[in-house]
Protein backbone atom coordinates (compact mmCIF):
# COMPACT_ATOMS: atom_id res chain seq x y z
CA UNK A 1 0.00 0.00 0.00
CA UNK A 2 1.59 3.45 -0.47
CA UNK A 3 1.69 6.00 2.13
CA UNK A 4 1.92 9.20 -0.89
CA UNK A 5 1.03 9.40 -4.15
CA UNK A 6 3.56 10.97 -6.29
CA UNK A 7 1.76 13.79 -8.79
CA UNK A 8 5.24 14.30 -10.43
CA UNK A 9 5.35 18.14 -10.30
CA UNK A 10 7.16 18.11 -7.16
CA UNK A 11 9.79 14.85 -7.22
CA UNK A 12 12.33 16.48 -5.29
CA UNK A 13 9.77 16.62 -2.41
CA UNK A 14 9.77 13.18 -2.36
CA UNK A 15 12.51 12.18 -0.06
CA UNK A 16 11.23 15.05 2.71
CA UNK A 17 7.69 13.53 2.40
CA UNK A 18 9.09 9.86 2.89
CA UNK A 19 10.87 11.49 5.84
CA UNK A 20 8.26 12.85 7.36
CA UNK A 21 6.10 9.30 7.06
CA UNK A 22 9.27 7.90 8.78
CA UNK A 23 9.51 10.77 11.50
CA UNK A 24 5.83 10.26 12.07
CA UNK A 25 5.91 6.95 12.80
CA UNK A 26 8.17 7.30 15.21
CA UNK A 27 6.19 10.12 16.95
CA UNK A 28 3.76 8.17 18.32
CA UNK A 29 5.80 4.92 19.88
CA UNK A 30 4.08 1.92 22.32
CA UNK A 31 0.60 4.17 23.07
CA UNK A 32 -3.08 1.81 21.45
CA UNK A 33 -5.95 3.22 21.69
CA UNK A 34 -8.04 2.39 24.29
CA UNK A 35 -8.48 -1.36 24.36
CA UNK A 36 -11.73 -1.93 25.49
CA UNK A 37 -13.43 1.41 23.20
CA UNK A 38 -14.19 -1.12 20.36
CA UNK A 39 -16.59 -3.29 22.36
CA UNK A 40 -18.55 -0.52 23.71
CA UNK A 41 -21.92 0.36 22.13
CA UNK A 42 -21.89 3.76 20.00
CA UNK A 43 -24.07 6.85 21.28
CA UNK A 44 -25.20 9.82 19.23
CA UNK A 45 -26.70 12.78 19.63
CA UNK A 46 -27.47 15.97 17.21
CA UNK A 47 -30.71 18.26 16.40
CA UNK A 48 -32.24 16.29 13.44
CA UNK A 49 -31.68 13.28 12.15
CA UNK A 50 -32.92 11.48 8.76
CA UNK A 51 -32.08 7.95 7.28
CA UNK A 52 -32.74 4.51 8.16
CA UNK A 53 -31.63 2.05 10.86
CA UNK A 54 -31.55 -1.10 8.07
CA UNK A 55 -28.25 -2.97 6.35
CA UNK A 56 -26.51 -0.90 3.72
CA UNK A 57 -27.83 2.90 4.66
CA UNK A 58 -26.65 6.34 5.64
CA UNK A 59 -27.98 8.13 8.14
CA UNK A 60 -27.51 11.99 8.68
CA UNK A 61 -27.21 13.68 11.44
CA UNK A 62 -27.40 16.92 11.94
CA UNK A 63 -26.38 20.21 13.92
CA UNK A 64 -24.15 19.70 17.31
CA UNK A 65 -23.53 15.96 16.09
CA UNK A 66 -21.90 14.06 19.04
CA UNK A 67 -20.49 10.32 18.75
CA UNK A 68 -18.83 8.31 21.77
CA UNK A 69 -17.66 4.89 21.82
CA UNK A 70 -15.89 4.20 24.97
CA UNK A 71 -13.11 6.93 25.22
CA UNK A 72 -14.13 8.07 21.38
CA UNK A 73 -15.78 10.91 20.84
CA UNK A 74 -16.01 13.08 17.71
CA UNK A 75 -18.08 16.15 17.19
CA UNK A 76 -19.28 18.38 14.16
CA UNK A 77 -21.77 20.32 12.58
CA UNK A 78 -22.80 17.41 10.32
CA UNK A 79 -22.67 13.85 10.10
CA UNK A 80 -23.14 10.87 7.80
CA UNK A 81 -22.99 7.28 9.50
CA UNK A 82 -23.02 4.45 7.25
CA UNK A 83 -24.11 0.97 8.14
CA UNK A 84 -22.74 -2.04 6.65
CA UNK A 85 -24.70 -5.53 5.50
CA UNK A 86 -25.16 -6.29 9.16
CA UNK A 87 -26.51 -2.72 10.33
CA UNK A 88 -23.07 -2.07 12.35
CA UNK A 89 -21.10 1.13 11.82
CA UNK A 90 -18.60 0.89 9.36
CA UNK A 91 -18.24 4.56 8.92
CA UNK A 92 -18.37 8.21 9.60
CA UNK A 93 -17.99 11.23 7.90
CA UNK A 94 -18.10 14.08 9.77
CA UNK A 95 -17.98 17.96 8.59
CA UNK A 96 -17.09 20.99 10.69
CA UNK A 97 -15.47 24.04 11.97
CA UNK A 98 -13.41 22.49 12.86
CA UNK A 99 -14.80 18.88 13.31
CA UNK A 100 -12.88 16.96 16.05
CA UNK A 101 -12.23 14.22 16.90
CA UNK A 102 -10.51 12.46 20.48
CA UNK A 103 -9.80 9.33 22.34
CA UNK A 104 -7.78 8.01 25.20
CA UNK A 105 -4.64 5.50 24.73
CA UNK A 106 -4.56 2.52 27.33
CA UNK A 107 -1.94 4.89 29.62
CA UNK A 108 -4.80 6.99 29.52
CA UNK A 109 -3.06 9.96 27.60
CA UNK A 110 -5.07 12.12 24.99
CA UNK A 111 -4.84 12.08 21.29
CA UNK A 112 -7.06 14.80 19.41
CA UNK A 113 -7.36 15.45 15.49
CA UNK A 114 -9.33 18.26 13.88
CA UNK A 115 -9.92 19.23 10.47
CA UNK A 116 -12.85 20.71 8.56
CA UNK A 117 -13.21 17.53 7.57
CA UNK A 118 -13.23 13.93 9.32
CA UNK A 119 -13.24 10.54 7.39
CA UNK A 120 -13.78 7.67 10.62
CA UNK A 121 -13.11 4.29 9.36
CA UNK A 122 -14.66 2.73 12.34
CA UNK A 123 -13.74 -1.17 11.40
CA UNK A 124 -10.15 -0.68 11.17
CA UNK A 125 -10.15 2.58 13.69
CA UNK A 126 -8.48 4.68 10.94
CA UNK A 127 -9.22 8.83 10.85
CA UNK A 128 -8.46 10.82 7.62
CA UNK A 129 -8.06 14.49 8.36
CA UNK A 130 -8.88 17.09 5.49
CA UNK A 131 -7.56 19.92 5.16
CA UNK A 132 -5.47 21.43 7.43
CA UNK A 133 -5.79 18.54 9.95
CA UNK A 134 -3.66 18.48 13.63
CA UNK A 135 -2.86 16.00 15.59
CA UNK A 136 -2.46 16.06 18.80
CA UNK A 137 -0.92 13.24 21.48
CA UNK A 138 -0.35 14.79 25.00
CA UNK A 139 3.01 14.71 26.42
CA UNK A 140 4.38 13.93 22.81
CA UNK A 141 3.28 16.84 20.27
CA UNK A 142 1.43 17.60 17.19
CA UNK A 143 1.85 17.43 13.43
CA UNK A 144 0.08 19.31 10.65
CA UNK A 145 -0.59 18.40 7.19
CA UNK A 146 -3.07 19.26 4.46
CA UNK A 147 -4.10 15.64 5.05
CA UNK A 148 -3.37 13.54 7.71
CA UNK A 149 -4.53 9.68 8.53
CA UNK A 150 -4.03 8.43 11.91
CA UNK A 151 -4.67 4.55 12.97
CA UNK A 152 -6.32 5.56 16.48
CA UNK A 153 -5.38 1.24 16.96
CA UNK A 154 -1.63 1.91 16.31
CA UNK A 155 -1.23 5.42 16.67
CA UNK A 156 0.49 5.44 13.53
CA UNK A 157 -0.32 8.11 11.45
CA UNK A 158 1.36 9.93 7.79
CA UNK A 159 0.85 13.19 6.58
CA UNK A 160 0.92 14.70 3.53
CA UNK A 161 1.43 18.58 2.22
CA UNK A 162 3.16 21.23 4.22
CA UNK A 163 3.48 18.74 6.89
CA UNK A 164 5.20 20.33 10.17
CA UNK A 165 5.65 18.81 13.68
CA UNK A 166 6.26 19.84 17.01
CA UNK A 167 8.01 17.30 19.39
CA UNK A 168 7.77 17.98 23.38
CA UNK A 169 10.88 17.47 25.62
CA UNK A 170 10.33 14.96 27.92
CA UNK A 171 10.06 16.80 31.62
CA UNK A 172 13.20 16.18 33.75
CA UNK A 173 13.73 15.99 37.24
CA UNK A 174 14.30 19.30 39.30
CA UNK A 175 17.61 19.12 40.31
CA UNK A 176 18.18 22.34 42.27
CA UNK A 177 14.81 20.95 44.66
CA UNK A 178 15.15 19.91 47.89
CA UNK A 179 15.38 16.38 48.75
CA UNK A 180 11.81 15.30 50.23
CA UNK A 181 12.87 15.02 53.99
CA UNK A 182 12.61 11.12 55.41
CA UNK A 183 9.40 10.01 57.23
CA UNK A 184 11.98 9.36 59.80
CA UNK A 185 13.84 12.62 59.84
CA UNK A 186 11.55 14.87 61.95
CA UNK A 187 11.03 12.18 64.66
CA UNK A 188 14.77 12.69 64.57
CA UNK A 189 15.36 16.34 64.86
CA UNK A 190 12.44 16.29 67.38
CA UNK A 191 13.87 14.35 69.56
CA UNK A 192 17.18 16.06 69.57
CA UNK A 193 15.68 18.91 70.08
CA UNK A 194 14.12 17.62 73.21
CA UNK A 195 17.21 15.74 74.71
CA UNK A 196 19.05 18.03 77.44
CA UNK A 197 21.88 20.04 77.04
CA UNK A 198 24.59 19.10 79.42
Amino acid sequence: MKLFRDSGAHRGNVAIRSCAVLLLGLFAVGAHAKTGDRNQPMNTSQDSVNGFNAPNTITTLTGHVVVTQGSMKATGDIAHIYLDANSQVSRIVMNGKPAHIQQLDDNDKLMTGEAPALDYDNINGIAVLTPNGVVTQQDTGDAHADKLTYNTQTTYFTGEGNVSMTYLPKPKPDKGAPAKPDAAQPAAASTAAAAPKP
